[in-house]
């Protein structure tokens, strides 16, 4: 009965746990910096990507638009970067930070 009890409190706990780390990854951010082309503009990229380059910490930090978003925006931006703001969720993929776009702003 102990060893039954202690079980379900260590799952109840890690599943605490797994439920509260995906709740900070899902968070909503606004960035705010140059949406821009990664292979044009940024020489960063073998095919065109739309991106977001933001300051953060004094340093550039590139975000990638996420796949729909990409080809959706790209058009706008591919040989002249805009100021903009970009509103979504962040993860990193391959060592490159993306950005799953909810709303794109340009002009600010």
């Amino acid at each position: 009965m102990r060893n039954a009890l202690s079980m379900l409190v260590g799952l109840a706990a890690l599943f605490v746990l797994t439920v509260g780390l995906r709740a900070q990854e899902g968070k909503e951010v606004t960035l705010k910096g140059t949406i821009t082309c990664a292979k044009c503009d940024l020489k960063q990229a073998d095919k065109c990507h739309t991106v977001i380059k933001v300051e953060q910490d004094g340093k550039d930090v590139v975000y990638y638009f996420d796949a729909t978003s990409n080809r959706r925006n790209h058009s706008k931006i591919c040989t002249t970067p805009m100021p903009g703001t970009v509103k979504g969720m962040v993860s990193e993929k391959d060592g490159k930070k993306q950005i799953k776009v909810t709303k794109v702003t340009f002009g600010e």
